[in-house]
Protein backbone atom coordinates (compact mmCIF):
# COMPACT_ATOMS: atom_id res chain seq x y z
CA UNK A 1 0.00 0.00 0.00
CA UNK A 2 1.03 3.86 -0.94
CA UNK A 3 2.17 5.87 1.86
CA UNK A 4 -1.08 8.59 2.19
CA UNK A 5 -3.41 6.33 0.72
CA UNK A 6 -6.48 5.10 2.74
CA UNK A 7 -7.06 1.56 3.58
CA UNK A 8 -8.57 -0.83 0.95
CA UNK A 9 -7.72 2.25 -1.91
CA UNK A 10 -6.18 1.76 -4.62
CA UNK A 11 -3.54 4.60 -5.02
CA UNK A 12 -3.66 4.35 -8.91
CA UNK A 13 -6.93 5.15 -9.05
CA UNK A 14 -8.44 8.70 -9.28
CA UNK A 15 -10.76 10.09 -6.27
CA UNK A 16 -13.51 11.88 -6.93
CA UNK A 17 -14.41 14.87 -4.99
CA UNK A 18 -16.80 14.10 -2.05
CA UNK A 19 -20.95 15.61 -2.57
CA UNK A 20 -22.01 17.86 0.21
CA UNK A 21 -24.19 16.32 2.57
CA UNK A 22 -26.66 19.82 1.97
CA UNK A 23 -27.02 18.36 -1.64
CA UNK A 24 -27.69 15.29 -1.13
CA UNK A 25 -30.24 16.20 1.30
CA UNK A 26 -32.87 17.04 -1.39
CA UNK A 27 -32.96 14.14 -3.12
CA UNK A 28 -32.78 11.89 0.06
CA UNK A 29 -35.88 13.77 1.03
CA UNK A 30 -37.32 12.76 -2.16
CA UNK A 31 -37.14 9.19 -1.81
CA UNK A 32 -38.53 9.36 1.69
CA UNK A 33 -41.52 11.19 0.64
CA UNK A 34 -42.22 8.85 -2.68
CA UNK A 35 -41.53 5.99 0.02
CA UNK A 36 -43.95 7.23 3.14
CA UNK A 37 -45.97 9.05 0.73
CA UNK A 38 -46.17 12.17 2.77
CA UNK A 39 -44.22 14.87 0.89
CA UNK A 40 -43.79 17.59 4.49
CA UNK A 41 -40.21 16.37 4.86
CA UNK A 42 -40.15 18.82 1.33
CA UNK A 43 -41.16 22.10 2.90
CA UNK A 44 -37.80 23.75 2.78
CA UNK A 45 -37.05 22.35 -0.95
CA UNK A 46 -40.61 23.40 -1.85
CA UNK A 47 -39.63 26.67 -0.60
CA UNK A 48 -36.13 26.90 -1.70
CA UNK A 49 -37.64 26.67 -5.37
CA UNK A 50 -41.38 28.36 -4.87
CA UNK A 51 -40.12 31.97 -2.96
CA UNK A 52 -40.59 32.57 0.74
CA UNK A 53 -43.86 34.75 -0.52
CA UNK A 54 -45.49 31.58 -1.91
CA UNK A 55 -44.45 29.03 0.73
CA UNK A 56 -46.00 30.90 3.10
CA UNK A 57 -49.61 30.20 2.06
CA UNK A 58 -48.58 26.40 0.42
CA UNK A 59 -47.22 22.94 1.91
CA UNK A 60 -46.18 19.75 0.02
CA UNK A 61 -48.61 17.24 1.04
CA UNK A 62 -47.93 14.23 -1.04
CA UNK A 63 -45.80 12.66 -3.41
CA UNK A 64 -46.45 9.45 -5.22
CA UNK A 65 -45.70 8.78 -8.74
CA UNK A 66 -44.03 11.57 -9.67
CA UNK A 67 -47.39 13.94 -8.92
CA UNK A 68 -46.70 16.07 -6.31
CA UNK A 69 -49.69 17.31 -3.96
CA UNK A 70 -49.87 20.82 -2.96
CA UNK A 71 -51.90 22.11 -0.31
CA UNK A 72 -52.98 25.54 -0.94
CA UNK A 73 -54.90 28.59 0.75
CA UNK A 74 -57.33 29.04 -1.69
CA UNK A 75 -58.48 28.59 -5.46
CA UNK A 76 -57.10 31.72 -6.55
CA UNK A 77 -53.46 29.95 -5.30
CA UNK A 78 -54.58 26.89 -7.18
CA UNK A 79 -55.12 28.62 -10.41
CA UNK A 80 -51.96 30.82 -10.01
CA UNK A 81 -49.64 27.39 -9.32
CA UNK A 82 -51.38 25.38 -12.14
CA UNK A 83 -50.58 28.38 -14.37
CA UNK A 84 -46.54 28.14 -13.05
CA UNK A 85 -46.51 24.30 -13.26
CA UNK A 86 -43.49 23.93 -15.86
CA UNK A 87 -41.71 26.29 -14.48
CA UNK A 88 -42.43 24.98 -10.88
CA UNK A 89 -41.53 21.25 -11.59
CA UNK A 90 -38.19 22.28 -13.35
CA UNK A 91 -37.37 24.31 -10.36
CA UNK A 92 -38.29 21.40 -7.99
CA UNK A 93 -36.42 18.56 -10.11
CA UNK A 94 -33.12 20.56 -9.73
CA UNK A 95 -32.78 20.25 -6.28
CA UNK A 96 -34.92 16.70 -6.52
CA UNK A 97 -33.53 14.76 -9.40
CA UNK A 98 -34.17 14.70 -13.00
CA UNK A 99 -38.10 13.15 -13.38
CA UNK A 100 -38.59 12.94 -9.39
CA UNK A 101 -41.76 15.49 -10.09
CA UNK A 102 -43.80 15.45 -12.52
CA UNK A 103 -46.52 16.86 -11.85
CA UNK A 104 -48.19 19.12 -9.41
CA UNK A 105 -51.64 18.90 -8.01
CA UNK A 106 -53.16 20.95 -5.61
CA UNK A 107 -56.04 20.50 -3.31
CA UNK A 108 -57.23 23.34 -0.90
CA UNK A 109 -56.43 23.45 2.57
CA UNK A 110 -58.78 22.17 5.03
Amino acid sequence: MAIGAACGEDPGMSRRVPTPAAALLPRLLARLAEASGKAGGLTPVWASAVGEHIARHTVPYTLEGGTLVITVRSAEWARTLEREQVSLCERLNAQLGEGVVRTLSFRLQP
